[in-house]
């Protein structure tokens, strides 16, 4: 209920639970309010999550826990990937040096849609293409997204927000390599920190 939700849903959903189970919290302990919480995002009602966990606890008498794991992370990186090939079969395709099945395994489980920066949604934008993966599975697509200009062998696409939730599930699928990990420096420098060649995926496997 409260996965990259506000202070609003969880709101509603102490009133939900007081109204089920409140005869039984003040036997308890402590409580845990969840996690997934976005309490890092701009817009986030920090104020109101504080006021919600003190008349909870002053009501109670009960410890209350948050798990902040997802704003902890959140935002901590993109990847950015490389188009391979510009192809059209029905509609235009550009396969990636990528991979949703072993990069992105997220968005084919959840499922969810990951942003691209500076992209629209299909047919928002001029240029609409289906996006492609590097494996053999037939189903290794990130999705249809569309571009002010039409894609160029070699051109640069940023998945917003990828390190925090993906890297840690990324697989060697196919022999597909891992991502390279590096730190954009406020200079303008790239450092790359960690590369992953033949011998982790000998490792791996």
């Amino acid at each position: 209920a409260l996965c990259e939700q506000d202070a609003d849903a969880l709101e509603e959903v102490l009133k939900g639970f007081e109204e089920k189970f409140g005869e039984y919290i003040s036997f308890m302990k402590w409580i845990n309010f969840g996690g997934g919480h976005h309490i890092t995002r701009e817009d986030y009602d920090v104020q109101k999550l504080i006021k919600l966990i003190r008349d909870f606890k002053a009501k109670y008498n009960v410890e209350v826990y948050i798990e902040p794991g997802e704003a902890v992370g959140w935002q901590s990186g993109p990847l950015v990937v490389s188009v391979l090939d510009v192809l059209h079969n029905g509609m235009d395709i550009a396969i990636l040096d990528s991979s949703a099945e072993a990069h992105m395994p997220d968005t084919l489980a959840m499922p969810y849609r990951a942003h691209i920066r500076g992209s629209g949604e299909a047919g928002e934008k001029a240029y609409t293409y289906r996006l492609g993966g590097n494996t053999c599975l037939a189903g290794d697509i990130m999705g249809d997204y569309s571009f002010d200009k039409p894609l160029q062998v070699g051109d640069k696409l940023i998945f917003e927000d990828q390190i925090h939730y993906t890297i840690v599930k990324n697989t060697t699928f196919n022999g597909i390599k891992l991502p390279n990990l590096a730190i954009l420096r406020k200079d303008g420098t790239l450092e790359v920190t960690s590369e992953f060649g033949y011998e982790e995926y000998r490792r791996r496997n």
